[in-house]
Formats: C-alpha cells, structure tokens, sequence
C-alpha cells in the first residue's frame, strides 16, 4: 500500500505574494483547511511544506506555505503534485477505497479466471468506473457498483468481478 496518498496538483500562482492555486484530487476539497502539512514532489526530491493559509476560488484551494513569500518563489512549483502521509488522510467509509491502492490490482472474474490489471480510475459523479486492462479486450471499463465489483481485498491487491452483459 501506498504511503503517501495525492491530495492535489498545484496547477498556478495565485497573487504576487507565494500563493498557489491547487486542483484538488480528493474528494472535499475542504479537507486543505485541516491540514498542517503536505508533501510535494519536485525534482525527484519529496519537500515537506508547512501551511500557513488556505482559502478557496472556484473549485481550487489557494494555498499558502511558510518561507514561500513571493511569486517568483513558487512559479517553479506549477504541475507539482501534493500529497499527505496516509496517517492523514480522510477516513474511509464502508467499501470506499483510495485509488492509489486499487491501481495495479489484479482483476479477477467470479469463475476465477484471471481478468485483468486495473489501470486507472474515473470518477464521473455518479459512480467512479475502473479502467481494467486486459489481453483479450484491450481495455474494459467497468462501473464500481455492487453488481459488479463483488470483492475487493486491499491487501491482496485482487478484485472480483461480475460482468455484466455488454460490458464485452
């Protein structure tokens, strides 16, 4: 499992003063206000940056990090992906899942033949739909709904599935 979960990609300054303007990939785009910390990826290198403001503008959160205090400081940070430690992530309600864990899961049907590997996950509002690669369709995209996604273990990264018809 994954120990750093991506909360977010800083997409572009905001302001003259080190702000950020950040497309959230988590679910509550409120959850910035209760973080203290996050991790960005720069330059092969993981940096721990310390919040000091966050405030919203459409669906992005604008962020503001200590020692960060003007935009020629933070411009060489746009397309940078943020993180948190899994240890503070939002908890997970009954068969919901973070999508850095199902990613690479092995996707079984229930006659136990060998399906698949997930690839990817789309989340389209309704419910989300796991991209599923596999030799004899190429891709398949299936809707994670209970009739189809009958079992998922985590910790054995294998998922079992019901095809529905004219899924093929």
């Amino acid at each position: 499992m994954e120990e750093f979960l991506k909360v977010g990609v800083i997409s572009s300054t905001h302001g003259v003063r080190g702000e950020v303007k950040v497309f959230p990939t988590t679910d509550d785009v409120k959850r910035f206000k209760k973080l203290k910390t996050v991790y960005m990826d720069f330059a092969g290198e993981r940096m721990l940056l310390e919040i000091t403001g966050v405030k919203f503008f459409k669906q992005f959160a604008i962020l503001k990090f200590k020692g960060i205090d003007n935009i020629d400081d933070v411009e060489i940070y746009k397309g940078c992906d943020l993180y948190v430690e899994r240890k503070d992530a939002v908890p997970l309600k009954e068969d919901e899942y973070y999508i850095a864990d199902l990613i690479g899961m092995e996707v079984f049907t229930e006659d136990g033949k060998l399906f698949g590997t997930l690839k990817d996950v789309l989340e389209t509002g309704a419910n989300d739909v796991y991209i599923v690669d596999t030799e004899e369709h190429k891709e398949v995209l299936i809707p994670a709904i209970k009739e189809c996604i009958l079992e998922v273990d985590v910790k054995g990264q294998k998922m079992v599935v019901h095809l529905l018809e004219g899924l093929l």
